[in-house]
């Protein structure tokens, strides 16, 4: 070991003995921790929503095609230990033994269905759902319930599809993979995928869609989708949890960008941990440098025995850091076992090499600049200890420091959107910050030269370290900015999630009344005490031409601009919870051929404003023109429609009415009476469906209060680090307020008025700062519609005065209660 090892283990057992290592070394760890652990939570975290989220997949990975796929796929699947099914979907009459008949929406699959999530069944029409471990066996069908009264059946009914004769075992209440759809041709039958040939119902030409499900281990499934990927070809489509649920996708999506910007803000507090800390253990060591140089220590010597020291520092914060944060992501688990299928090992070794990373560019880039600069100190500090300090920063270090934590910020989300949002909150504070907070401090003079003695003497003390001070106040609202941030993006996300899935959301959906039967189902809802939406016209018509140009049919061509079948209604006025975003409302009486599109679909079809639209409604064609775009909301769980036409338009046309309503479990037998008295309405059970989608928001947001918690605690050792900064130079004066006869109360009551008001400073500029990247966050990358936060400003302003003050007066306590005589002889 060379003599500068040796020297530096040495220095650093000292510092450790004499406390003066311990900011830094925690500083370290803290960053470690905090990264390390934030990402290997929030990766496992990912992954294991990802296979939550597949349930409503009822598998990994999914292809659907018009075609059957080849078998070489199952075979190449099973060789790499993937779990397969197979599901065909199609419509076709059904009949039973009493001669009655529906046009039914026939599911066939494979004894393996599903490969995730559950399939429920029950022996008799909405009973007690079970979970079933697969679908019906061979010979055996399972119904939706309101086929029993619409074909007259009882379990154990014979029921014949196409040539084929099945036996009726039991009712289909719920399919993991069965998106919330109103437009579904009929109810639904479930059969064995091996019964389809015996029905002699697919012939050539017959519209099948063929899917193909795949379930492993996440390294398996994805490498599979790689060897598929370049072997699909137009008729096949990957299908993934957005397009299946596409509530779920969204409430992921945005969990994901909040883990994301979590663990991005937890590498910014790491990053201001480790400046503090290493800003202090450089001032405290300026005299010991001053003492080795006038012993003859070159400043290359002072450069290699610091550098020494900071890299046994690294490696040692590095393993204790990683320790932690597996210990914190180890609890993240145990506290999520049960909710959440979290394996072990999903995370890999990435998180850690991030918080060893972390280490690295903040060390460098924070520690080791006014390290450097110490060899720089002047041997004549021995005897005057007023000269200036060499390590102090300057402005270069700051740009280092920020270049550095924004490209880690950059590399942990991989979202330049997000980083930018937060740095401009951040920049916005800082500049700002230095601005207010130097002429606040410094306009002070006038006041405390008026004030009482306890507030002149803390206005003098902020008015003696008036740039020191600011530099505080920033860092303070950096890392207040960043908790409300984090706060607010949260409030703003769980608020979306119970607003998406509402605890009075309509759990069922009536489509096919016929006009003669709106009046009585309305009779009906009011007698039972079902509260209900209106009752909604429908008819489902296809867009064939765009500005007299033919488009191309779905077999043609499944992506881009082709031919698509959509529901229409009609209305007077805009509907409720719909915004128009181009073009204007026709009048309510007009009869003109006008039509509005909801934006998603006029964006898939490039559609816009004065575009002609050749319909076919029926077998009668329709041309329209485009009056307006339109937003709404597709997670409300309510009935929305792609297009909508004034009403006299459509007045020729038949149509049929939907609407919908919650039950409840309590109003469930609602149901059977219903089905009996209109027979031909279709009835859409949502219940089960709206009941796992929130489980899913439940445990996102559960772990988003976790990742909260922990980002707060890392916010909370920041403002403890940066009033510890100034620590040393208050004792100081404080001893010496008290040498020279000031009351400990005068003494302690102006350092809370001091620490209180850089408090206020610091909650005033964090605020505003939160303000401005909240809203970046929430338009640009959350997608979400900004919403001031009024509850900020007092929470925030006066958190931060009684959180920073009490902090103050609790770290220069000592100072109070030590004999002044002790603090002035310790040394600097």
């Amino acid at each position: 070991m060379s003599r500068w090892a040796i020297t530096a283990s040495r220095m650093l057992a000292r510092d450790w003995r004499g406390g003066e290592l311990g900011v830094l070394l925690s500083a370290l760890v803290l960053a470690v921790a905090v990264v390390a652990g934030i990402s290997a939570f929030t990766t496992r975290l990912q992954v294991a929503l990802e296979q939550e989220s597949n349930r409503f997949l009822a598998a990994d990975l999914v292809v659907r095609s018009r075609e059957p796929m080849p078998e070489d796929w199952q075979r190449e699947a099973g060789t790499r230990g993937l779990a397969t099914a197979r599901v065909l979907s199609f419509t076709s009459m059904v009949y039973s033994d009493t001669d009655a008949s529906s046009l039914a929406s026939i599911k066939a699959v494979s004894p393996e269905y599903p490969l995730r999530g559950e399939l429920k069944m029950s022996a008799a029409p909405f009973g007690d759902a079970v979970v079933a471990i697969s679908g019906p066996p061979q010979g055996e069908v399972w119904v939706d319930s309101r086929l029993f009264a619409l074909l007259d059946v009882e379990p154990g009914a014979m029921l014949n599809v196409g040539d084929a004769t099945l036996q009726v075992t039991g009712a289909v209440r719920s399919e993991p993979d069965r998106s919330v759809s109103f437009v579904d041709v009929g109810p639904r039958v479930l059969m064995h995928v091996d019964d389809i040939p015996a029905t002699h119902v697919l012939q050539p030409g017959s519209r099948v869609s063929y899917r193909q499900l795949f379930a492993g281990d996440p390294p398996s499934v994805e490498a599979f989708a790689q060897w598929l990927e370049p072997r699909l070809d137009v008729g096949h489509r990957l299908i993934d949890v957005s397009e299946g649920q596409p509530g779920v996708g969204a409430a992921l999506s945005r969990a994901e960008s909040f883990l994301l910007l979590a663990g991005s803000l937890g590498v910014v507090l790491a990053g201001v941990a480790i400046a503090l800390a290493a800003r202090r253990f450089s001032e405290r060591h300026a005299n010991y440098v001053a003492i080795l140089k006038s012993l003859g220590a070159t400043s290359r010597d002072i450069n290699r025995l610091y550098g020494s020291s900071l890299v046994a520092l690294g490696v040692l914060a590095t393993l204790l850091g990683c320790l932690l944060g597996a210990f914190l992501q180890y609890l993240a688990f145990r506290l999520f076992a049960d909710s959440l299928p979290l394996q072990p090992g999903a995370a890999g070794v990435r998180p850690f090499a991030m918080g060893a990373a972390t280490a690295l560019v903040c060390l460098l880039s924070f520690a080791w600049p006014p390290l450097r600069r110490l060899g720089l100190a002047s041997p004549l500090r021995v005897l005057r200890r007023d000269m200036p300090e060499e390590g102090r920063r300057s402005l270069w270090d700051y740009a280092i420091g920020l270049t550095a934590v924004s490209g880690l910020m950059w590399w942990y989300s991989g979202d330049a959107l997000l980083t930018l949002a937060v740095l401009a909150g951040l920049a916005a504070s800082v500049t700002l910050g230095f601005l207010l907070a130097l002429t606040l401090l410094r306009g002070g003079r006038l006041a405390g030269m008026r004030a009482g003695s306890i507030w002149r003497l803390a206005l003098a003390s902020l008015q003696r370290r008036g740039s020191a001070n600011a530099l505080q106040v920033v860092i303070f609202s950096m890392a207040i900015l960043l908790l409300l941030v984090l706060t607010i993006i949260r409030t703003t996300l769980i608020d979306s999630w119970e607003t998406q899935v509402p605890e009075d959301a309509p759990d069922h959906f009536v489509v096919n009344i016929a006009p003669d039967e709106v009046q009585g189902v309305e009779q009906k809802l009011r007698q039972s005490g079902v509260e209900s939406a209106p009752l909604y016209p429908m008819i489902r018509g296809r867009i064939m031409r765009v500005n007299g140009e033919e488009l191309p049919s779905r077999d043609a061509q499944e992506d881009d601009r082709r031919q698509r079948e959509a529901n229409f209604t009609w209305s007077r006025e805009i509907p409720a919870g719909n915004d128009l975003v181009a073009g204007s409302w026709w009048p309510p009486e007009t009869d003109a051929a006008l039509v509005s599109l909801e934006e998603g679909f006029a964006e898939r079809l490039q559609l816009a404003v004065g575009d002609q639209l050749g319909l076919l409604v029926g077998s009668r064609p329709l041309d329209v023109t485009v009056a307006s775009i339109r937003s709404l909301d597709w997670q409300s769980m309510q009935p929305n429609f792609f297009m909508v036409f004034p009403p006299a338009l459509l007045a020729d046309f038949s149509a049929t009415f939907m609407t919908s309503f919650h039950l409840g479990d309590k109003k469930k037998a609602f149901l059977n009476p219903f089905i009996r008295e209109f027979p031909t309405v279709s009835v859409f059970e949502m219940d089960v469906v709206i009941a796992q989608l929130r489980g899913i928001v439940n445990q996102v947001s559960a772990a988003v209060e976790l990742v909260l918690a922990i980002i707060l605690l890392a916010g909370a050792l920041v403002l403890v680090a940066g009033v510890q900064a100034s620590v040393d130079s208050r004792r100081r004066e404080s001893a010496l307020l008290r040498a020279l006869g000031a009351r400990r109360g005068l003494v302690l009551g102006a350092l809370a008025i001091e620490f209180s008001s850089l408090g206020f400073f610091a909650g005033l500029l964090a605020v505003a700062g939160a303000e401005l990247s909240a809203f970046a966050l929430q338009v640009w990358v959350l997608e979400l519609a900004y919403r001031p936060s009024p509850w900020l400003w007092p929470i925030g302003i006066g958190g931060a005065v009684i959180l920073i003050g009490a902090l103050g007066v609790i770290s220069c306590r000592s100072s109070v209660s030590t004999p002044p005589l002790q603090v002035l002889r310790e040394p600097d």
